[in-house]
Order: C-alpha cells, then sequence, then structure tokens
C-alpha cells in the first residue's frame, strides 16, 4: 500500500497544478475574446513564460486594434521586458515604453512607463570610471520625467535616483579633473572642476572640487579668482576637512570669512552620519560589483535645470602622452542649427561663418558714396558769366 501511494501521488500532484493553472485562465460564458487573450498572456508572464505571454498580446494587438486592452497590452509587453531584465531586456523596455508613450501620452499609467524609462538606463549603468552614456540617458530621462509630470507620487522616488545618477556623473569628471591636475594640465583641470560645481552641488566630494578649483586658479597666478570658491566650501560645507584651509586662504587675502546656516549645518550632520553607517561588506560588494558605488549620495534639492553649456577646455598633449606646457583646446558646443544645417551656426547671432558679412573697406567707400558729406564734395568750378555779372554788379 505504501508502494502504491508513494507511485500515485506525483500523478495526483501534477493533476492538482494542472487543475489550478487551468481554473486561472478558464474562460466563462460572455467574456470577450480581448478579454481571454489578454489574461491568458499575463497568467504566463506572471510565471515567467515571457516570450509566449508577448506573443499572445501581440496576437491581441494585431487581431483587435481597437479592444479596451489595448493600451494594458502594449504595457504588459514593456513591463515584461523590464521585469526579464538583461541588457537586451532593458533595451527593448525602454523601446516599447517609449512607445506607449507616444500612442497613450494622457494615459494615467504614462508617468510609470517615463519613469521607468529612466530606470531601464540605471540599471544599466557603469561605474564612474567606465563609459557614461547609460548614466547621462538616465539624467536625461529622469530630468524629463520630473518636468512632465511634478504631480506624481514617484517624484520623491525619481529625484533620489537622480541625485544618484548624477553623484556617478560628477565623479567620473573628479576622476578626470584629478588626472589634468596632476598632468599639469591646469586649464583643462579648471575646466572639469568647474562643470562639477556648476552641474552637481549635491556631489558627496564637492568640497574637494571646490578646493581643487582653487588651488588650481592659484596655479593659474588668478588667486582672487579663487575666493567665492573658498568661501562656498566654508558655507555650503561646514564639515568639510578642508574649511580651516580655506579661513586661513581667505583671511591671507583680506577676504570675508562666511559662515553656514543652520538648515546646511544640520543637512551636513545627517550626511556625516549617514557616511558613517556604511559597513564594510557594503563597501567590499561595491569594489567587488560591477554596478557603481552611490552609497555616498548626498541629500539636497536636485538641479533639473544647469548653466548654458560654455566652452570645455581638453588638454594638448605632446609626444608621448606628456602634456605640451599649458596648451589647451577650446571646443565650443553645438547648437541645434549646426546639427540640422550641418554649417557652423554663432548660438549668438543665429548665423553661419558664411552668413557673417566680411569686414573690408569696400562697405565703407559704398557708404560714403551714397551719403556724401558737404567736405567731400568737390568745389564748383565758376563759369564766365558768373565773373561777369560780378564785374558789372557795382554799376
Amino acid at each position: 500500500m505504501v508502494l502504491l501511494g508513494a507511485l500515485t501521488m506525483p500523478g495526483c500532484l501534477f493533476l492538482y497544478k494542472h487543475r489550478v493553472q487551468n481554473a486561472a485562465t478558464q474562460v466563462t460564458p460572455g467574456d470577450q475574446p480581448d478579454k481571454i487573450l489578454y489574461e491568458k498572456a499575463t497568467h504566463e508572464i506572471d510565471h515567467g513564460r515571457y516570450d509566449v505571454g508577448r506573443l499572445t498580446l501581440q496576437t491581441l494587438i494585431n487581431t483587435y486594434p481597437d479592444s479596451e486592452f489595448l493600451a494594458k497590452a502594449k504595457l504588459a509587453i514593456a513591463d515584461s521586458y523590464y521585469n526579464e531584465g538583461g541588457v537586451s531586456g532593458l533595451t527593448q523596455a525602454d523601446a516599447e515604453y517609449k512607445d506607449f508613450i507616444t500612442f497613450f501620452p494622457t494615459a494615467p499609467e504614462a508617468p510609470e512607463a517615463q519613469y521607468r524609462v529612466a530606470m531601464a538606463h540605471y540599471r544599466m549603468m557603469a561605474k564612474a570610471d567606465r563609459d557614461e552614456t547609460e548614466a547621462r540617458l538616465a539624467e536625461v530621462e529622469l530630468k524629463e520625467f520630473l518636468l512632465k509630470y511634478p504631480d506624481s507620487p514617484t517624484m520623491i522616488k525619481a529625484k533620489a535616483r537622480l541625485r544618484e545618477v548624477q553623484e556617478v556623473l560628477a565623479q567620473g569628471d573628479y576622476l578626470t579633473a584629478n588626472f589634468y591636475m596632476m598632468r599639469g594640465a591646469y586649464p583643462a583641470a579648471k575646466s572639469r572642476y568647474q562643470e562639477i560645481i556648476d552641474k552637481y552641488p549635491n556631489f558627496s566630494r564637492g568640497d574637494e572640487a571646490l578646493w581643487e578649483l582653487g588651488l588650481t586658479l592659484e596655479k593659474l597666478k588668478a588667486p582672487q579668482m579663487a575666493v567665492p570658491y573658498y568661501g562656498q566650501i566654508l558655507r555650503n560645507f561646514p564639515l568639510s576637512p578642508h574649511v580651516e584651509e580655506a579661513r586661513q586662504r581667505l583671511v591671507a587675502m583680506h577676504q570675508a570669512v562666511p559662515r553656514p546656516t543652520k538648515a546646511i549645518l544640520a543637512r551636513a550632520q545627517a550626511d556625516a552620519l549617514h557616511q558613517h553607517r556604511r559597513d564594510l561588506l557594503s563597501k567590499m560588494t561595491g569594489v567587488m560589483s560591477g554596478s557603481p558605488d552611490t552609497s555616498a549620495t548626498l541629500h539636497g534639492p536636485v538641479r533639473i535645470g544647469g548653466p548654458q553649456p560654455g566652452e570645455v577646455e581638453v588638454a594638448k598633449t605632446g609626444p608621448g602622452g606628456a602634456p605640451a606646457g599649458n596648451a589647451t583646446i577650446v571646443a565650443q558646443p553645438v547648437g541645434a542649427g549646426s546639427l540640422s544645417s550641418g554649417k557652423v551656426v554663432d548660438p549668438k547671432t543665429g548665423q553661419t561663418a558664411n552668413d557673417k558679412p566680411a569686414p573690408d573697406s569696400t562697405q565703407t567707400v559704398k557708404t560714403n558714396d551714397q551719403n556724401p558729406s558737404a567736405d567731400d564734395t568737390p568745389p564748383k568750378k565758376k563759369s564766365k558769366l558768373h565773373k561777369l555779372k560780378k564785374l558789372i554788379k557795382p554799376f
């Protein structure tokens, strides 16, 4: 009897499981065919059979283009790619979510779709010293979400993710700036440090960027330009190890020494406590993981906009990679007009290089010919009749 029960038990379990699955997708009289397809597809996706579920959803979309489940079907396809994960899955999820937003911009699920577009790039981010493409795309999409859906309940999470993305981008720029600084390429280092300060006010090493920028300006024989940056260390980073050095430099230059507000001091203390709570295990996992380390992200207001992009100075290297003095290459930002016309467009005037009039002397001569002054008019010769009238006038 025991042997017979052991032999029949697996079959009973299989039949029970099969009945439960059928019960979950059973068709009730009066159900619409598009609804049946949608429920079957979501059931397959919930059990990890993504390909089968997506194929069923695509059948629904192609067969019933006017179905009330059309929006849900397209969103379910995007969600299936997002939940499946991986580079290919997240890349496809990005395309499917954007497709959903294009067709259903006013749908209640549109904000969440935009947030997941950003999170798809967030999940593919690399470390700060590697490719920054996904981090920059995540920043763009998160800013798009914050601008388009300011009242969304996901706003708090989106701001937190944006701070983390900007922390990773700032780390990469900081490494580049330090490289230029060590190589003696001070103009290029100054440009990078300045970009960090302008674009990433919540950078965890912002005080070090300010300090290094001040030192760079001193190297460039412009110590007075370093005064506001030393002041920012005292005002915005009251617990920084560079506070005393920055104060001494301001005093030596006979400048005012600013003080932090109570709110900034309280926020700095909270950030310091957060830093101390990171244990050794989290640091070790961060080193071994391929994902970027965002644990040092500070709290603070996010900056959606930013300063107008300016000139970026890149160090010029000589033979063997050695810097050629302080020489730099200045790269100006390319505007939309340049991209559309294929010509260099001045962002201030909107004119191309060929449209700008060349300063030559012909324009001035032409102007003088059209509007001659009294001094430039040659004197007229007096006729003989005029002389005769002058002689007989006294008589």
